[in-house]
């Protein structure tokens, strides 16, 4: 009996030893070593994965790029645990408002999208519209002004905190579309939204398109926000709020429906604190928007925005006339904007409708914004959606340039106010650019010491800088006014008669850049009679310094102006001034060449040392030769002034004049300097004078004035030279 059950024992144990876990595999039932039903273990066929995000996530969980995921509810990273999603995923949401993805404090996200395979969060649905799903919520335990700790208008979460440099995780290449679910007109998921988020979390190239409702908010919190996209949001393109402590660098945002960037400071006390304090630079807003490229709001905060590009707005900067805590912190300073260029502006545009006395809390200067202007980013390249060159027809020219700028000729330019090329900045303007300038003297270009202009026009492309009045007339503008550190003889430095800039110096050879093909149109604005624009003042400018090629055309005041300094001038054209045609002074130490004068209502040219001291040192010392004047003139082809100079003159034609050559009888400098034979002029001729024809008034012999019948002056006698052809204007 024994051995027959020890036999019949060891029957059964290896009968079951010998069970084929093949026979399990499909019975319905999870048995043997299968990890889920019919598959899995040693030898059933893999196990499909579950592709579906719902629930909490408790543990590190890693996603995998290879899969599709279906978000059809919240799934909530929770306190301990972490989610990791690997560049290339894809997560597909149905389910409105019941489909999110969101971070609690205490969890942590890791999104490693790459700029060629970004991370993305979108619609499942068949035909994708905005609001089709949530978004991401990421909830952290930084400080924000509603209190030591709230609820997240979304996802109902807890945030807020002290941990300033709290960590949330990290996003960087994201891509969010048709996000914005929303409950009611004021509980809307955006985007992303980031409650509390602390310093410690990395938020970096980060897209949402086509939302609902925001499309990138911050509520509060430190973490700062780099290269984020907003496309085509239902509300405002980035949004920031709750006492927000952070800094956000190269934003591009186009296509927002309300504000281009939204910033306040709290919905229910706008004196709440800490005070939302943002540091905003480089941001591209495309409009058209409804509410400003800005809405400073509830409140405001103190906000310092840096190279900020605006295209296509009719509002640059909201402010509620209700705000009083808004203004109240416009008026202290605490909006501060510099470089904002507006372009492309939209009918009825206004810079901002504030009305307080703060004039000045936008700055204009030369923007870049997100990196191209109005034009999608070269950083957005690969992993974003639905961005468009977004061109602009017009710019404003406005502020400084301290670094090198170069305008686009393709670009109708506004110039609103000074323009000024600092110290170490360089300007160059190309072939075909037009400037078109309103605001009477306070619209000027002007390059002080230092700083570099390039005008790169052609015989046949000028550049034009001129009136932008629907019927221009003389005066309406200021000019161009380059400033060196050549020497004159009103002191070692000076300042400018107008543009109040330093010129004057001991470098001979200075160099400003170069101005060629230049036509300036209905210059001159004045401030009083003896304080006015030029087409083109030259103040201490330097022979490193080219000057070729200009024409000033119907300015109030003098056409072009040679404010002492050693830059030569060649080819120049001053028509229908109405002062003086071409001025020199101050010890200019040049050569003119080929200047061609018609229309001044004054003097052809005026020629003096110093307006203080006709003997002052140096003394002006002029070359000029093959030039043409065409009168009338009221003080003569040449008034030669203020003690005059060192002048040599050779092939003059002068045509249709009643003056030659003007000299006071009280200039007892320019009369002695005559007297030693200081102003020479050979080969002139002069034609058609008119009935009261006097040579000189000088009253001494006119020997110094030597006569011929063949001068041709600037080419053509009288008639327009043939270098003036194609970029000239008459």
């Amino acid at each position: 009996m024994i051995l027959i059950v020890s036999a019949t024992f060891v029957i059964s144990c290896g009968s079951d030893d010998n069970t084929d876990p093949i026979m399990t595999c499909g019975d319905g039932i999870q048995n043997g070593d299968e990890t889920g039903i019919d598959c899995g273990g040693s030898t059933c066929e893999p196990c499909a994965a579950n592709t579906t995000l719902a629930g909490d996530v408790t543990e590190n969980v890693t996603l995998n790029a290879n899969l599709i995921y279906k978000l059809t509810a919240a799934y909530v990273v929770r306190d301990g645990g972490s989610l990791t999603i690997p560049a290339g995923t894809v997560i597909k949401a149905t389910g409105g408002t019941a489909a999110y993805i969101a971070v609690a404090q205490g969890g942590k996200i890791y999104i490693n999208g790459t700029a060629d395979n970004p991370v993305v969060m979108t619609s499942g649905a068949d035909s994708p519209t905005p609001a089709n799903w949530g978004g991401l919520v990421v909830c952290g335990k930084a400080p924000t002004n509603v209190g030591a700790t709230a609820t997240s208008e979304v996802a109902d979460l807890t945030y807020g905190g002290t941990v300033s440099n709290d960590n949330s995780g990290s996003i960087r290449y994201l891509r969010l579309e048709y996000t914005g679910a929303n409950f009611t007109p004021d509980k809307e998921f955006n985007g992303l939204s980031l409650f509390g988020v602390g310093s410690g979390t990395v938020v970096e190239y980060v897209q949402s398109y086509e939302g609902s409702d925001d499309g990138i908010e911050f509520f509060g919190g430190t973490v700062q926000g780099k290269y984020l996209v907003s496309t085509n949001s239902q509300d405002d393109g980035i949004d920031f709020a709750d006492g927000w402590a952070g800094t956000g660098e190269n934003w591009y945002i186009s296509g927002a429906a309300k504000a281009g960037v939204e910033g306040s400071n709290n919905g229910d006390n706008g004196d709440a604190t800490p005070v939302t304090n943002a540091t905003l630079r480089n941001i591209t807003v495309v409009g058209p928007v409804t509410e400003g490229a800005l809405y400073f709001k509830e409140g405001g905060g103190n906000f310092n925005i840096d190279n900020f590009y605006i295209a296509s707005v009719d509002l640059g900067v909201k402010v509620k006339s209700s705000d009083a805590s808004a203004i109240a912190r416009i008026d202290a300073d605490k909006l501060v904007m510099t470089d904002i260029q507006f372009a492309s502006n939209a009918t009825g545009f206004k810079y901002t409708d504030y009305a307080g006395t703060n004039t000045d809390f936008i700055q204009e200067g030369i923007a870049t914004g997100a990196g191209n202007g109005a034009a999608a980013p070269n950083w957005t390249a690969g992993w974003t959606r639905g961005l468009s060159n977004s061109g602009v027809t017009s710019e404003n020219l406005a502020g400084v340039v301290t670094g090198n700028i170069t305008l686009n000729a393709s670009i109708a330019y506004k110039l609103t106010s000074s323009f000024v090329v600092k110290d170490g900045g360089s300007l160059t303007i190309p072939a075909g650019t037009v400037i078109k300038a309103t605001g009477g003297t306070s619209a000027y270009i002007a390059v002080a010491q230092g700083g570099k202009i390039y005008v790169n026009g052609t015989s046949t492309n000028p550049v034009i800088m001129t009136s932008g009045a629907a019927t221009p007339n003389p005066a309406d503008w200021g000019g161009l006014v380059v400033c060196g550190k050549a020497p004159t003889n009103v002191g070692s430095v000076a300042t400018s008669e107008v543009a109040d800039l330093t010129y004057g110096g001991t470098i001979a050879t200075d160099n400003s850049g170069s101005l060629k093909y230049l036509r300036l149109e209905y210059t001159g604005a004045n401030f009083t009679p003896d304080k006015e624009f030029n087409g083109l003042s030259l103040f201490g400018v330097g022979s490193g310094t080219t000057v070729e090629y200009v024409q000033s055309y119907e300015g109030s005041d003098d056409g072009i102006e040679f404010f002492g300094g050693t830059v030569s001038g060649k080819y120049l054209i001053s028509t229908n001034s109405q002062d003086d045609g071409i001025d020199f002074a101050d010890g200019w130490a040049g050569t003119g060449e080929n200047w061609y004068i018609t229309g001044a209502a004054k003097a052809g040219i005026e020629g003096s040392n110093n307006g203080d001291n006709g003997d002052a040192t140096p003394v002006t010392v002029a070359s000029l030769k093959n030039i043409t004047v065409v009168g009338p003139v009221t003080e003569g082809a040449l008034y030669f002034k203020e003690g005059g100079g060192n002048f040599t003159v050779d092939n003059f034609y002068v045509d249709s004049v009643n003056l030659g050559v003007k000299v006071k009888s009280t200039d007892a400098a320019a009369i002695a300097r005559i007297v030693a034979g200081k102003l020479v002029m050979t080969n002139v001729q002069f034609k058609n004078n008119t009935t009261d024809f006097k040579l000189t008034d000088y009253a001494g012999s006119s020997a110094f004035i030597s006569e011929v019948s063949t001068a041709t002056g600037a080419g053509n006698k009288s008639d327009v030279p043939s270098w003036a052809a194609g970029w000239a204007k008459f």
